[in-house]
């Protein structure tokens, strides 16, 4: 398994268009991504409704990790640096 603590930078949080933009990324790697803050249940980062469930706020400290896959660990750190990269944006590209 391999984690990575990131910030939420956007101002909502990981609300409505941040959290869908985010779970957009997050379904693009192909991984099990889970994202989880200091107290609380790990959520699927797969699923935008537990995303958003999980009230990831503005300033919000959480931890992405990666559970078992076949992905080498190169790949695997990649995706979750670049998950971690975008949380540190607005998430406002509606791509």
């Amino acid at each position: 398994m391999y984690t990575r603590k990131a910030t939420v930078a956007a101002s909502v949080g990981l609300h409505a268009r941040p959290a869908a933009v985010f779970v957009r990324a997050v379904n693009r790697t192909g991984l099990p991504i889970t994202l989880a803050r200091e107290g609380l249940a790990a959520v699927d980062g797969r699923s935008l409704l537990e995303v958003m469930s999980a009230d990831f706020e503005h300033g919000a400290e959480i931890e992405i990790g990666v559970g078992a896959c076949e992905a080498d660990i190169q790949s695997v750190r990649a995706a979750v640096d670049e998950l971690a990269a975008l949380l540190l944006t607005d998430l406002t590209d509606p791509a």
